[in-house]
């Protein structure tokens, strides 16, 4: 698996060659594909289309599949959720940029999340594709430092919104990959930066790690963008035999 997010489409990208050298099997965009900060759709697509232009990102899409999801920039509205109005129709820009046939049930429903399914000799591989803005409710302003966000109150407000959490239930319980790869577009354990995180809403981070102990779902790990820097965070969950790891992997233009 090869993944990346921070990317700036008129800022010029010198790691494709590094990612085709590894022979990656999949690429995961973890967010921000482009910054386009819009509500204009002809603004949107023409910044999707300089991407597609990109000659390293256009070998990249001829050698392996490319999958992924959207953050702020590429959604529209930077530290956007549910109250962004141009959401259906940045989805749809989105799913055009990604490929998605127009026949695809994806077209029809809300949100860009996915799942993949891979297999190789060594074993089986589930990429669950989160969407953290499509349903993300309002955020906490922090008043009192200068840190850009402080926690909602425990039990307020959601990220994933009630039908993406039931596909992530039924998709975690009824999976039987040796591996279960969750991609984040925001990071899931790291919270104390007071940046968009998991953390911000509390009682999602534990409704996630119970979900991980009660589905059984084997090799959970979790893959994060947003931040421009690369980070490990690691998380002992009690009921899961191995520690769960935050890779955030962020900045592929910038840090």
């Amino acid at each position: 698996i090869a993944f990346g997010s921070c990317n700036k489409h008129n800022v010029e990208n010198l790691l494709w060659d590094d990612v085709l050298n590894e022979k990656p099997d999949v690429w995961i965009w973890g967010g921000d594909i482009v910054y386009a900060d819009t509500d204009n759709m002809t603004k949107l697509k023409k910044i999707y289309d300089a991407q597609n232009a990109v000659k390293g990102y256009q070998e990249l899409k001829a050698t392996v599949p490319v999958i992924g999801t959207w953050d702020d920039h590429d959604y529209g509205l930077n530290d956007g959720g549910i109250e962004f109005k141009a959401k259906k129709e940045s989805q749809q820009v989105f799913l055009d940029f990604m490929g998605v046939a127009e026949e695809s049930p994806r077209r029809q429903q809300e949100g860009v999340y996915a799942v993949h399914d891979y297999s190789l000799e060594e074993g089986t591989v589930k990429i669950l594709v989160l969407d953290t803005r499509y349903f993300r409710t309002a955020l906490t302003k922090d008043t009192a430092t200068r840190k850009r966000f402080q926690p909602n109150a425990y039990g307020e407000g959601t990220i994933l919104g009630a039908i993406q959490w039931k596909w992530l239930e039924d998709q975690l319980k009824n999976s039987t990959a040796d591996f279960n790869v969750i991609v984040s577009s925001i990071q899931v354990f790291s919270n104390e930066h007071g940046y968009e995180t998991w953390g911000n809403f509390p009682h999602e981070v534990d409704k996630l790690e119970r979900l991980l102990v009660d589905s059984n779902a084997k090799g959970v790990l979790l893959l994060s963008g947003d931040r421009h820097i690369s980070e490990f965070s690691k998380k002992e969950v009690n009921g899961l035999s191995y520690p769960v790891i935050d890779f955030t992997s962020s900045g592929l233009t910038h840090s």
